[in-house]
Order: C-alpha cells, then sequence, then structure tokens
C-alpha cells in the first residue's frame, strides 16, 4: 500500500512541473511595411467625426458613411470666434435622402432640421455638434460614404 501510495505522490508532482517551451524563432523573407497614419486627418470613430484640422482653404473635410448601425453621425467642431458656418454633404452618389438634422449650440440649445447645405450664424464660443442622417418624412433612407465640408467665415 505504502509503495502504490508513494508510486502516485510522484507521478502527481512530476506531472505538476512546468515543462519549457521551445521556442522557434522565424525570419520574414518579406520586409514589413507600417504605414504612417496622417494625424492632421478628420476621421470618423464611431458615429462622430471630430473636426480638428482646416485645411489651406481654411475648410473642415471629412469622410463619413451612413449605415443602418450609425444611422446618424455626429460632427463636433469648435468655433473660437463668431463669424457664418458654411456646411455641406456631397453623397458618393450624387443625391440622396441626407440632411442635417440638427445642429447643437455650446449652450445646449438646438435648431434644425436643414437640407444638404446649412448657412448660420455662430454667435457663440464653444464647442457644436451638427448632427447628420436621413429624413424621417422622405423615403429610402441614405446608406453609404459622403464627404462633409465645413467653413466658418470669421466677422
Amino acid at each position: 500500500m505504502k509503495n502504490i501510495l508513494l508510486l502516485l505522490i510522484s507521478i502527481s508532482i512530476l506531472s505538476c512541473q512546468q515543462r519549457k517551451d521551445s521556442t522557434k524563432t522565424v525570419e520574414s523573407a518579406a520586409p514589413v511595411v507600417v504605414k504612417k497614419e496622417n494625424k492632421n486627418e478628420n476621421k470618423q470613430i464611431g458615429d462622430t467625426v471630430f473636426m480638428n484640422f482646416e485645411n489651406k482653404e481654411n475648410l473642415f473635410i471629412a469622410e463619413s458613411a451612413l449605415d443602418s448601425i450609425n444611422s446618424k453621425v455626429y460632427i463636433k467642431f469648435k468655433a473660437e470666434d463668431s463669424g457664418e458656418l458654411k456646411a455641406e454633404i456631397v453623397p458618393a452618389t450624387g443625391k440622396g435622402n441626407i440632411r442635417f438634422n440638427q445642429i447643437i449650440l455650446p449652450d445646449k440649445t438646438s435648431d434644425g432640421p436643414f437640407g444638404m447645405e446649412l448657412k448660420i450664424p455662430l454667435k457663440q464660443k464653444g464647442s457644436y455638434i451638427l448632427v447628420i442622417g436621413h429624413s424621417l418624412m422622405a423615403e429610402n433612407p441614405y446608406y453609404g460614404k459622403f464627404k462633409i465640408q465645413l467653413g466658418v467665415k470669421k466677422d
């Protein structure tokens, strides 16, 4: 009995020891290419586009998309001075049921709906949010890519 017990304890101790992993290094025949991101782009993250970078013409431009999951896109930008906002949506297909549904001002009031083009005075300093989506009063909601173009003409 003692022999069997001693044998079982020995087997359990040996089986519980960790074994060394033998790892092999594999050399890659092709060079690895790392694509650098252009950090001066306005990109959509989830359902929000942060407009942080202007181009040479002082316009904020970004590409975005609407799909069945993200039926609204939120465009966030800051206005440091008062002026006039001129915004435009350009669908990839040319036309579609897509519009500026709402603008949310820094004091949390809102206005809307608008069309595919928007001209509105910016009287407050702070963060603005534009809500883009399709009109619920029309058929065939727009799904696909589009471009957003914002320009602030300062007073």
